[in-house]
């Protein structure tokens, strides 16, 4: 028995649920209807963010998202990039809107092909990509003009004086180096990517 890294493969939805080969109902498409479908819950927004920064950096068609690596996405140029994602409104009941407040503490990174992590704390991105779903009436993840992205090296954030486990939005709107649209975001990430 091998128990060497899994090689990934990209699935097509059609995948059928099974018992040693015949079917007993279900696909891959309907797990992802089931388990994804709700695209404001932390969790699914979060990858779907990362989905649309891929899609925004004209990520390859047939890739497929690296849960565990050390960072979320790489630009054709060789830039590595960490996608954080918030929003004001979630898919449960609120009181008020939620405080934007965005993650960002060092890591230890973790290898899948040897099951090590590397010995010291660090950034493991060259640029971080901060995904706001700023839309507050009828916020649509899918929907590209709802998003704004704050783009800073992480050189930056290893510079702030202030907290070095996360970031609020009044930091972000006064430390980005850019701020995006999906349309100028690979833009905004190159020159960023160039002051590092």
């Amino acid at each position: 028995m091998s128990l060497e890294r899994l090689p990934l493969v990209r699935k097509t939805g059609d995948e059928a649920l099974h018992a040693d080969g015949r079917t007993v109902g279900g696909s891959l498409l309907e797990f992802w209807r089931w388990s994804a479908s709700d695209l404001m819950s932390n969790a699914t927004r979060g990858v779907l963010a990362e989905y649309i920064v891929h899609r925004a950096i004209d990520g390859a068609d047939d890739a497929i998202r690296q849960e565990w690596d050390a960072f979320d996405l790489i630009t054709h140029d060789g830039i590595r990039l960490e996608v954080k994602s918030a929003a004001f409104i979630q898919s449960w009941h609120q009181r008020r809107e939620s405080a934007i407040r965005f993650r960002i503490p060092k890591t230890k990174a973790w290898s899948a092909d040897n099951n090590k992590h590397e010995p010291l704390s660090k950034r493991q991105a060259d640029v971080y990509v901060f995904a706001l779903l700023h839309e507050r009436d009828a916020p649509d993840p899918l929907n590209v003009q709802h998003w704004t992205f704050y783009v800073m090296a992480a050189r930056v954030l290893d510079a702030r004086s202030r907290s070095q486990h996360s970031i609020t939005l009044a930091s972000l709107e006064r430390e980005a180096q850019a701020v995006a649209t999906f349309e100028t975001l690979l833009g905004a990430i190159g020159a960023v990517a160039r002051t590092i």
